[in-house]
C-alpha cells in the first residue's frame, strides 16, 4: 500500500513538472512573438516617418 502511494506521488510530481515545463515554453513563445511584433512596429514607424520627411 505504501508503494502505491509513493508511485502515485511520483506520478503527480512528474505531471506537475511536465505542465510547468509546457507553460514555460508557451510563455517563452508568446514573449518572443510579442517582442518581434514590437520590434516590427518600431521599425515600420521609423521607416514611415523617414518616408514622410523625404516628400
Amino acid at each position: 500500500m505504501i508503494g502505491l502511494s509513493v508511485a502515485v506521488g511520483r506520478f503527480v510530481e512528474a505531471l506537475f513538472w511536465a505542465i510547468m515545463q509546457a507553460a514555460g515554453v508557451v510563455s517563452l513563445a508568446v514573449g518572443a512573438v510579442a517582442a518581434a511584433a514590437i520590434l516590427t512596429a518600431v521599425v515600420a514607424r521609423k521607416l514611415w516617418v523617414s518616408q514622410r520627411r523625404r516628400r
